[in-house]
């Protein structure tokens, strides 16, 4: 995995964790993951083992597949790179909550707005 996938993996996990309203230190003790860790994580600086991605996404209620897709810096919906998706885009597609219909009228509203339909 070259530099720039791991840094936009940090970037993405450090993005998540606010919207999640968590500090560092909650995140890392919600997935059982040292603090300092965590934070070279979300600065790019490792590539996180599955282990340490299947506990984040469960700490940050993700599907374990959205955040190896971002790991793997492809977007998991349409197999694209991670410049392909917003992040904005990237939590609706995340959301649980939300069934496929909610998602697709969220993520065409959002599209709309943005000029990028």
């Amino acid at each position: 995995m070259d530099q720039t996938a791991v840094e936009a993996f940090g970037s993405y996990l450090r993005s998540q964790r606010k919207l999640a309203q968590l500090t560092l230190r909650e995140l890392s003790d919600l997935a059982n993951v040292s603090n300092p860790y965590l934070s070279q994580l979300e600065r790019g600086l490792h590539q996180p083992s599955v282990r340490v991605v299947k506990s984040l996404a469960r700490a940050l209620n993700l599907s374990a597949e959205t955040l190896l897709a971002q790991v793997a810096g492809i977007d998991a919906v349409n197999g694209k790179g991670p410049e392909a998706a917003s992040d904005t885009e990237a939590t609706i597609r995340a959301d649980a909550n939300l069934s496929d219909q909610q998602k697709a009228a969220l993520l065409e509203v959002y599209r709309s707005m943005r000029g990028s339909s």
